[in-house]
């Protein structure tokens, strides 16, 4: 069997002591919060029930102990969800990680070849 005909493959996702933080599942919905100011309308775009998608936001919360995403209850302008400046910088820590991640198994798997 030659090793050459291997390619690395995985992912990422960033972990707390208190648990599961960001991966790229959650990722997309914080994107999706970001773009669309609404849990709701993110959970649509993903095709997940609000239930769960608020669920995740409630574990990103509480893992991170502050506040990833800040939901906006209803009113006259309605509500509206959005990240915070954490939630902001967990994203831009996440894509660091992700982007040295696929350099990593880049040169791994060019040296497999």
């Amino acid at each position: 069997m030659d090793i050459k005909n291997y390619q690395i493959k995985g992912r990422i996702w960033l972990e707390t002591d208190q648990g599961h933080q960001l991966g790229p599942g959650r990722q997309k919905l914080l994107l999706a919060i970001k773009e669309l100011g609404s849990i709701t309308e993110a959970a649509k775009k993903m095709k997940m029930s609000y239930r769960h998608a608020w669920e995740i936001i409630k574990e990103l919360n509480s893992v991170s102990g502050q506040l990833i995403v800040e939901k906006n209850s209803g009113g006259t302008n309605g509500g509206g969800s959005k990240l915070t400046a954490a939630g902001e910088t967990l994203l831009k820590q996440f894509e660091v990680c992700q982007k040295a991640f696929e350099t990593f198994k880049s040169q791994i798997n060019q040296g497999n070849k």
